[in-house]
């Protein structure tokens, strides 16, 4: 029988490391424990699903249940010369499965390396970075239907996968677990993407003129761990912002004052504009408010310089959006999952 907790502090659980307690708290390892948890009723009050914890900022203490994911495991569906097909558990860490990649020479992934989080995240953000987002390589998402316990499966179309959104995170927000992760790698003549962001910079510095999947996540690893704060030594969540997407016209626009403004193309004949360069042009780049901060070296990130509470963070993200609004007239939203203390 599965084992419910009273009373347990959530700060461990989280890379902010903030302080709040859920009222009630337990572990999953099995699908069978998550129907045993739709028998028992408990998702019929307030619940959260919590992974690796590195996309949640808690307000307050949560008076619910929260449901820690620790559902492990993979196995190859099918393989062929030129792919390998594998479903994985998704209370598997990120990183890790996409070093084991690397180990066995399977492509698809190793732009995401070193992003923090679990397996059962990486569909429901959509997770993506320097030119890569993980829908390129999912072929299905299996899950259950709180309602019911039935076992649902989720085609990458059906799964709607846009810029860090999913169905996920609307039609089937807390109605759906989330069990295993099915992605397709290739094993031969891998489509490597080096020209996004730093990576070919770190390759010619190298003199690498050949990359590999590995030379591809190194130079990943090297360029976040040289931006990014740990969080075992300075507590956040990565990228607190999303980078916002704006009409040609009013790129052109911002393009006559700022003509140094970067962009990258995106969807629907938009213009993607990084958040961390609109939020530094505001002046918030290292700078401190109490306990709460901007990042010296990424201004996307906030950081927790000791005891800051999820409301301080809060209260300084909203500070950030109002001035960019006022300045650039782009409103930019929270990437992080922001979970209030009652509903």
């Amino acid at each position: 029988m599965i084992s419910i907790e009273p009373h347990v502090p959530l700060a461990p659980y989280t890379t902010f490391g903030v302080s709040a307690f859920a009222d009630s708290f337990c572990r999953v390892t099995s699908v069978d424990e998550i129907r045993e948890l739709i028998t028992q009723g408990w998702f019929t009050k307030r619940f959260l699903i919590l992974g690796g914890g590195s996309n949640v900022l808690f307000l307050g203490d949560f008076h619910g249940l929260v449901v820690r994911n620790e559902l492990l495991g993979q196995r190859v569906v099918h393989e062929t010369e030129e792919n390998i097909v594998i479903e994985v558990g998704s209370g598997v860490n990120w990183h890790s499965f996409v070093m084991q990649c690397i180990d066995h020479d399977r492509g698809g992934v190793e732009n995401l390396s070193l992003i923090p989080g679990t397996m059962g995240a990486a569909p429901m953000q959509n997770i993506g970075a320097y030119g890569v987002e993980v829908k390129e390589v999912i072929e299905e998402v299996k899950g259950i239907d709180l309602s019911t316990g039935r076992e649902v499966t989720f085609t990458n179309e059906e799964c709607q996968f846009s810029y860090r959104e999913s169905v996920f995170k609307h039609a089937w927000k807390e109605k759906f677990f989330i069990s295993s992760v099915t992605l397709r790698l290739t094993k031969k003549n891998h489509v490597l993407r080096s020209h996004y962001g730093a990576i070919q910079n770190i390759l010619d510095q190298q003199k690498i003129t050949s990359p590999t999947l590995r030379h591809i996540s190194d130079a990943v690893i090297h360029i976040r761990s040289s931006k990014l704060p740990d969080p075992k030594q300075i507590g956040n969540a990565g990228s607190f912002f999303k980078n916002p997407s704006i009409t040609v016209a009013q790129f052109e626009q911002l393009r006559e004052r700022y003509p140094e403004i970067p962009s990258y193309p995106s969807e629907n004949q938009l213009i993607k504009v990084p958040a961390g360069w609109l939020i530094e042009q505001c002046g918030w780049k290292g700078k401190r408010v109490g306990r709460a901060g901007v990042h010296h070296q990424q201004a996307l990130v906030l950081v927790n310089h000791g005891q800051a509470t999820g409301a301080e963070l809060f209260s300084l993200a909203k500070e950030i959006q109002r001035d960019v609004r006022e300045k650039f007239s782009i409103d930019i939203a929270a990437e992080v999952n922001i979970i209030e203390s009652a509903s």
